[in-house]
């Protein structure tokens, strides 16, 4: 059945019977299909994602949905922000196409057993902090490609170690659709944009600046011809600890394996997972690139 919108919004579909009709229909007339995945609770870091898959392709799908499955027994599922009337309001005028917003019933059926496991780069700083995570990613991902079959698919480099997995998903099962990686959205003061900056207290926000501080350290080492990972990665921690921010990971990376570096004399990822309060924040940096965000 179609949800209900207003003239205003985008279709909104919770079947995907529906959907598929219209996305084959736009398929015939030889248009390119866009797939923007998300939770919901959209902020001017989707809306990038939506205006780069509209602008760039003949039909845009966004998906609005909270997946149980990459959450943990003691993560945020039940508190996620749930704003779909927002969210619907936000992608009018956009370009979009379609909106798809399945129920959790529709997309993990009852006696759901089939999953998809990922190795390699999939087990470490995400991975090894939050085990099962990358499972429900990558599970729910197949799943929305497979209702939509889109042509390009639309992710944040906020979630690098995402990104980075979906294409090694796309490559690994032959899958024949484009992973377009767009930037991170930051607020002025630097603050990447997340869906659970929400949860952040005044003081908490102006402590989780510490986040992008500390990369924009990491990058001001490097520029002035710091080499040493060692080294880097004390100053960052020591920025960190300064507004007393709880860290699970600060690390120097391949940004194609993830594995931890110990010379800085090629581009490579830093990345940060840390807690403000009762709030997990994720960010990252390319190093040694001269396309690095300013």
């Amino acid at each position: 059945m179609k949800a209900q919108t207003t003239a205003a919004t985008p279709p909104a579909f919770t079947d995907a019977v529906a959907l598929g009709a219209l996305v084959a229909d736009a398929r015939r007339q030889g248009k390119p299909i866009g797939l923007v995945p998300t939770m919901g609770a959209l902020h001017a870091g989707h809306l990038s994602l939506v205006d780069t898959a509209a602008r760039e392709c003949g039909f845009t799908v966004v998906t609005i949905f909270v997946n149980p499955t990459q959450f943990g027994p003691n993560e945020d599922f039940a508190s996620y922000p749930r704003t779909l009337d927002a969210d619907l309001q936000a992608l009018a005028g956009r370009g979009i196409d379609a909106v798809f917003v399945p129920s959790t019933d529709a997309m993990y059926r009852p006696g759901h057993s089939t999953y998809v496991e990922m190795a390699g780069p999939a087990l470490v700083l995400e991975g090894e902090f939050r085990p099962g995570h990358f499972r429900g990613v990558a599970t729910v991902v197949l799943k929305l490609f497979n209702l939509v079959r889109p042509d390009r698919a639309y992710f944040g480099r906020k979630d690098f170690q995402q990104a980075l997995l979906m294409r090694r998903m796309v490559e690994d099962l032959n899958l024949p659709i484009a992973i377009e990686v767009c930037p991170i959205v930051r607020e002025p003061d630097g603050l990447a944009l997340s869906s659970r900056n929400v949860y952040l207290s005044p003081d908490e926000r102006r402590r989780a600046l510490a986040i992008s501080q500390s990369l924009r350290l990491a990058r001001e080492l490097v520029e002035r011809g710091t080499t040493d990972a060692r080294t880097i990665l004390a100053r960052m921690h020591e920025r960190l600890a300064a507004d007393d921010l709880r860290v699970d990971y600060v690390a120097l990376a391949d940004p194609n394996t993830l594995e931890p570096v110990d010379v800085v004399n090629r581009p490579v990822v830093a990345a940060i997972a840390a807690r403000v309060g009762a709030t997990r924040l994720i960010d990252n940096e390319m190093l040694g690139e001269a396309s690095s965000e300013k």
